[in-house]
């Protein structure tokens, strides 16, 4: 497992870490753990990179209107 270390944190951020950090019942270092993971998720399975992807594969169809159907749907 890799190690990293982060110079030059800036005391506000350092002071805010730790409360996060004690807020979650966690250590510092598994706190900034935790949110460096989150993000990482969040950036290699982006869920606007997947609605993207949605929107380029309807573009050009006709999906009807689904409110109207409902109510033909009602009206039998």
């Amino acid at each position: 497992m890799k190690a990293l270390s982060i110079r030059n944190l800036p005391d506000e951020v350092y002071e805010a870490l730790k409360i996060m950090a004690a807020t979650n019942h966690r250590s510092m270092q598994e706190q900034v753990r935790c949110m460096i993971e989150r993000e990482a998720r969040l950036a290699a399975g982006s869920g606007l990179a997947e609605a993207r992807a949605w929107r380029v594969r309807l573009t050009g169809r006709s999906l009807g209107d689904t409110v109207e159907d409902v109510r033909q749907d009602r009206a039998r």
